[in-house]
């Protein structure tokens, strides 16, 4: 009789019934491709919410942009309007000021004006104005003669020269508004050789008035750059500028008083070399002037050393 096959145990057939698991089966993986399919949306939801981010940075950068663009636009047009009352204020400040000259070489509009309670803040805006375009000028010695800028500020300096041309006016300047006076020695120090002559001038003839007045003769004359700004402005090649220095120098030899403390100061700097040179000046009038000058130096010294003795 044939034996019957049996049918042994897993462990009896050697330990796994015959059956050999595969390397890297499934059974084994689902974990790590899980944790790859989480990380993978991760990264796509990362992605999105840079994206999203992104495309709300872009907004607004181009919000921003539109802004600035219309901010820009809002700004050139309101500097164009302040250019535009500028101007205007310009126009007008010359046409009113330049009516103005005309009528102050008059007394009685001087009086008006210094009686109408608002003329020191007039000086004083007028010295301000003056030193602003001085400086403006930066060294440029080229002028535009007919702008309403340079016929605004010379008719200023007119009109300050025509006050200071009656007595009435020189006192009001010499007593109430000496920084004016102190503004135009400085701006007449500022002002470079064949600079803007024209004011120059103007300035010049301003103080002469006011040596007219003994008060304000020893004012600008005890001032320490004096005698300096009188040896700089020699320098200048305006024969006009040149003969309103020598006309102030003759203001001040004149009166003995003042010459007798300024007379060893003469000597001392380059201002009598300057006279000397012009008085053999070419323009006749420059050399009259000078030479009359030198005449009034000798007699002047010599009659300050006969009181000495």
């Amino acid at each position: 009789m044939t034996p019957c096959a049996q049918a042994h145990s897993p462990e009896a057939a050697g330990g796994d019934g015959g059956l050999r698991r595969l390397p890297g089966g499934r059974g084994g993986s689902l974990p790590g491709l899980e944790k790859k399919e989480q990380e993978v949306e991760q990264m796509r939801m990362d992605c999105e919410h840079f994206r999203a981010r992104l495309e709300i940075a872009q907004a607004d950068s181009i919000r921003e942009k539109k802004e600035k663009l219309a901010l820009r636009q809002q700004l050139n047009e309101s500097k164009q309007q302040l250019l535009q009352q500028a101007e205007y204020c310009t126009e007008m400040g010359a046409a009113t000021c330049t009516l103005l000259w005309s009528v102050s070489s008059s007394e009685e509009v001087v009086k008006a004006v210094l009686g109408g309670g608002k003329a020191l803040k007039f000086f004083n805006i007028t010295g301000q104005t003056m030193e602003s375009f001085v400086k403006s000028l930066d060294g440029n010695i080229k002028q535009e003669l007919d702008s309403d800028e340079n016929q605004f500020v010379f008719a200023l300096a007119g009109i300050i020269t025509n006050v200071a041309a009656i007595p009435c006016g020189r006192e009001f300047l010499v007593n109430s508004s000496r920084v004016l006076l102190d503004t135009i020695m400085q701006l007449l120090e500022d002002l470079k050789p064949g600079q803007c002559t024209k004011l120059k001038v103007l300035m010049l003839m301003t103080l002469y008035n006011i040596s007219i007045n003994l008060s304000g003769l020893k004012y600008i004359s005890e001032n320490p750059g004096f005698i300096p700004l009188l040896s700089w402005l020699f320098k200048d090649p305006d024969t006009e500028v040149c003969l309103h220095v020598l006309r102030l120098i003759q203001s001040v030899v004149l009166e003995t008083e003042v010459f007798s403390k300024l007379a060893s100061k003469f000597r001392d700097s380059m201002l009598l070399q300057h006279i000397i040179t012009t008085s053999k000046s070419q323009n006749s009038n420059l050399r009259t002037l000078a030479q009359e000058l030198l005449e009034d130096f000798k007699v002047l010294e010599f009659e300050i050393e006969m009181l000495r003795n």
